[in-house]
């Protein structure tokens, strides 16, 4: 999930890997409207299997990235990653249209966040 603060109420679900990079614009990305999205809490979920990587809002579907089966280029997300969550500040995206310093101070609340690992058959 990806929320950039020049656009608050648009949320974005991408993944990011060799073959399909936002350097050369070919992410797969997913978009959503949310309008209360910096106003309300909202359940984020991610479902990562072998085969796929879905993303949804509060319960509603919002992205799908597919194992194409081409290769780790296409598909790296067969070894180990961690959660990161955080408040990133400018950069080539968020950065784009300036920084606005009245937005400051800035924080992120998480009511919580669990992690379920699939059984290995």
């Amino acid at each position: 999930m990806e929320h950039v603060g020049y656009d608050p109420n648009v949320i974005h679900a991408s993944t990011h890997c060799k073959s399909y990079y936002f350097r050369t614009n070919n992410q797969k990305t997913g978009v959503t409207l949310l309008p209360d999205a910096t106003t309300a809490f909202h359940v984020y979920a991610i479902e990562w299997t072998p085969e796929t990587i879905t993303a949804e809002i509060d319960g509603q579907l919002y992205f799908a990235a597919r194992n194409e089966g081409t290769g780790w280029q296409a598909w790296p997300w067969d070894k180990p990653f961690h959660v990161l969550l955080n408040v990133a500040v400018g950069g080539e995206w968020g950065g784009q249209k300036g920084i606005d310093e009245a937005a400051f101070p800035q924080h992120m609340l998480v009511d919580y966040v669990r992690i379920y690992q699939m059984k290995k058959s």
